[in-house]
């Protein structure tokens, strides 16, 4: 009898264990406490960082509306972390404030410079790719082959400090010692120096300006203004391939292009990997992606991601050729950090 006793009662403590502690606390890599499923589920909250409006004319664009759709698609609760900027999304990350944020190519490139912020995602931009080339545009028989075929010759820029019109070209030019920097390296008006130095004249429009912009810089090219059109690799057809094109248009049959630059990234999804580790951001991962299939997740890209698509990418692929170019624009990590504090 003592025996059997004995086995009744260590039966009953294996049957407590088993099935009457169902809030059993269960740690994830992520370093959240996640309670087991049974009576009530607790987590904490997935924050994301995003600037928020004081009213929104078009509820459509909340982006509450966004938190509510990955709490359904996470099984988690997600909350909106408001910020002001760019540069207040970044301390956000910085100090586990947020989870992830939408962050513009600048900042992103600036997270991963000084703190070694991840991209897990990207947002498509018009010509469905997460990036576009940046290309010089020259006329055929010009005689101009490569980037030292430019030296002396008249550039047309989309505008200042524009990524495929100048950052690009002068950050890739500058890294392979095609050109040599004029002035203070920690001072971005030495870029001004250093193309005017480098090219006979430089076209660097204001955006009212006829030359402004990509149809601008095509436009200068075109017209005989300028030798080389710094503009991205589907500008003739973005403005020159249609029914009512401009008068200054001609054949895409007169000119060529050199050698790419590199790829100008659009808008990255950002991490901090020593607050949010691999598990759960591939588990973000799958539910930004998830928006691409379905049409609530469509019209939040639409209304308030103001795009037609997410990816997955990594940062070296997502921000490696851009990184190359910004490293070698004097001043560009200074005047990055004071732009996205705007």
């Amino acid at each position: 009898m003592k025996n059997k006793a004995i086995i009744l009662i260590a039966a009953a403590a294996i049957l407590f264990y088993a099935f009457g502690n169902s809030s059993k606390t269960i740690p994830t890599e992520a370093g959240q406490a996640v309670e087991a499923k049974g009576k009530s589920e607790k987590t904490e909250a997935i924050n994301i960082a995003f600037e928020i409006k004081d009213d929104y004319t078009n509820p459509d664009t909340n982006p509450e509306i966004l938190a509510r759709y990955l709490e359904e698609a996470l099984d988690m609760p997600v909350e909106i972390y408001p910020i002001t900027n760019y540069s207040t999304a970044i301390e956000a990350l910085r100090y586990g404030h947020a989870h992830l944020a939408f962050l513009d190519g600048g900042a992103g490139w600036l997270g991963w410079k000084q703190h070694g912020f991840e991209v897990i995602a990207a947002d498509l931009k018009s010509n469905g790719q997460s990036y576009y080339t940046a290309q010089a545009m020259v006329k055929k028989n010009s005689g101009i082959k490569t980037y030292s075929d430019l030296r002396g010759k008249t550039s047309c820029h989309t505008g200042w400090l524009k990524s495929a019109g100048m950052i690009m070209p002068m950050g890739t030019m500058i890294g392979k010692g095609v050109v040599d920097i004029i002035g203070d390296k920690d001072d971005l008006e030495s870029l001004r120096y250093t193309i005017e130095g480098f090219f006979g004249n430089a076209i660097i429009p204001d955006s009212s300006d006829i030359y402004g912009g990509y149809s601008g810089a095509l436009r200068c090219l075109s017209d005989g203004t300028g030798d080389v059109a710094f503009v991205k690799s589907t500008t003739w057809e973005d403005y020159c391939d249609k029914e009512d094109v401009p008068d200054w248009c001609i054949s895409k049959d007169n000119f060529e292009y050199l050698e790419a630059f590199g790829s100008v990234p659009s808008h990255p999804v950002v991490i901090n990997p020593e607050k949010t580790d691999k598990r759960l951001a591939r588990i973000l991962t799958r539910a930004l992606l998830s928006l691409n299939d379905n049409e609530k997740g469509l019209q939040i890209l639409n209304d308030i991601l103001e795009t037609d698509g997410i990816v997955a990418t990594n940062t070296e692929d997502h921000l490696g050729a851009y990184s190359l170019a910004m490293d070698n624009i004097p001043g560009m990590v200074a005047y990055t950090a004071s732009k996205i504090e705007k």
